[in-house]
């Protein structure tokens, strides 16, 4: 049984990560992981909340933590398994890339360090995977009803899996050539090795989900052809409109945003080719990273490891603390300061800068010029008197996406959008404007979490099953 006063014998245990020496010269996993026993130690530090805000608030998913950690202190792996596969499709995924909510809103996060709920999810998941207990969940009766899932993200195959297990037949179609959407080409293998995707997929296939790639709606296919072969259809096409910079020499070679740049690291990591005329560089270059979050952090590790001469990551917001400010309490989500892996490995970080031009020379880009902000509430204003320079011979632009309101989904099928320019559909039911049509995640949200993501998925797909029904 869970011990009463883990939380004050046992302190927190994280995993550790490979030397920076080491790391930066390979695309491989940068951390490592609990052995099982470490684990089950770990397990003890839950309290048992009688109000367990890990789940009940912090987590999309609404992972039972404290149920998971019981079982596991028990020994009882596959039971704790059975329970953690009820809630998440993807467990030895958010394992590894979830920022943790259920974290942040731990009742031991305040003063004790929270219960290590990520580590303990991610060991049942490899636990399974090891013992050979994560096999397909084949429906024992078919509807004979046809989906369509228009993208393979984690709230797409969330949704094609709780189908197929529903019975219906369903059918994937991706526009890019593999599948995974943000999972395979936007987070980098050294944070999430690929091998995981497709293990995950032989599975799905044994299931019966078809995926077909290289497919987009619009071009290849039609809306009608869609609406006409398949009883429902699940758009789950993401947020694919990256926020762009318009600020003079924006023309300038050399300017590329983050999202092409991750997609063609995860190209090579694989070992595709790519042309020469194609290849985004960073040997020997200074890089600038504009934009402070997630996926600018994965710019800066993956140009370290591409042998950047200086990696520069600069943020228009300012500095948030070190810890939380009494207007964000628990267990809220921390609004502080975050250091990642790849921040470790060697890069100079800047808070509150405005990016005003971009420089060259024979069209290449060598320069950006920046400036000082002062921030005031929710504005700001430059600082007069503060600009300068950045050496800057390649900029990734990592700031975020903005609704596609003109997309060829929202075209193809008629759908109405909401006021952010995003698929309109109520969260819960998923319907679109449009009869046989549901849309979920991040197309109807905005760019968010993997696990709400796969949370909206899987509700989609209840929501699919009683249209179907």
């Amino acid at each position: 049984m869970l011990k009463h006063d883990g939380f004050r014998t046992i302190p927190r245990k994280n995993p550790e990560y490979r030397p920076v020496e080491e790391r930066i010269k390979d695309f491989e996993p940068v951390e490592g992981m609990l052995e099982p026993e470490q684990v089950q130690i770990q397990a003890e530090r839950c309290m048992d909340c009688g109000v367990p805000f890990c789940h009940l608030y912090g987590c999309p998913l609404g992972n039972r933590v404290p149920d998971y950690s019981d079982l596991i202190t028990q020994g009882r792996w596959k039971d704790a398994l059975d329970l953690l596969e009820s809630t998440n499709n993807f467990p030895e995924i958010t394992g590894r890339i979830c920022p943790a909510p259920c974290e942040a809103a731990c009742t031991l996060d305040v003063d004790f360090k929270a219960n290590t709920c990520e580590e303990i999810e991610l060991a049942i998941a490899e636990m399974g995977w090891r013992k050979g207990w994560v096999v397909p969940d084949i429906a024992p009766i078919k509807t004979g009803k046809r989906v369509a899932v228009v993208g393979s993200g984690p709230s797409g195959l969330a949704a094609a899996q709780q189908l197929a297990r529903k019975g219906h037949e369903v059918v994937v179609f991706e526009k890019s050539d593999r599948i995974g959407g943000l999972l395979m080409y936007g987070i980098p293998n050294f944070k999430l090795e690929k091998s995981l995707i497709a293990r995950r997929l032989e599975q799905m296939r044994a299931e019966g989900i078809v995926f077909e790639t290289s497919v987009e709606v619009g071009s290849d296919i039609s809306a009608h052809y869609l609406l006409s072969k398949f009883d429902a259809v699940v758009l789950a096409s993401g947020t694919p409109l990256a926020r762009d910079l318009n600020i003079p020499g924006r023309e300038l070679k050399g300017i590329h945003l983050a999202v092409e740049y991750l997609t063609q690291q995860t190209k090579m990591v694989l070992g595709d080719t790519i042309d020469p005329e194609d290849l985004i560089d960073a040997k020997g270059k200074h890089v600038v990273v504009i934009g402070g979050g997630d996926t600018g952090s994965d710019c800066v590790g993956s140009s370290i490891r591409r042998g950047c001469a200086s990696v520069t990551q600069i943020e228009l917001l300012p500095q948030p603390p070190e810890a939380r400010r009494f207007t964000n309490p628990w267990p809220e989500w921390p609004q502080i300061l975050r250091t990642s892996s790849s921040h470790k490995e060697g890069v100079k970080r800047m808070w509150s800068i405005g990016s005003k031009g971009f420089s060259g020379e024979d069209g290449q880009v060598k320069k950006l010029t920046c400036s000082h902000l002062e921030w005031e509430g929710r504005s700001f204003k430059e600082i007069e008197g503060s600009e300068f320079d950045l050496d800057a011979d390649l900029v990734l632009l990592s700031m975020g996406f903005v609704p596609f309101k003109d997309s060829p989904l929202v075209r193809e099928f008629g759908l109405e959008v909401d006021a952010r320019g995003n698929i309109a559909a109520k969260i819960g039911e998923y319907k679109t404007s449009v009869d046989k049509v549901f849309a979920t995640g991040d197309a109807i949200t905005g760019a968010s979490l993997v696990v709400r993501a796969i949370n909206h998925g899987r509700q989609c797909a209840e929501s699919v099953d009683a249209y179907l029904k």
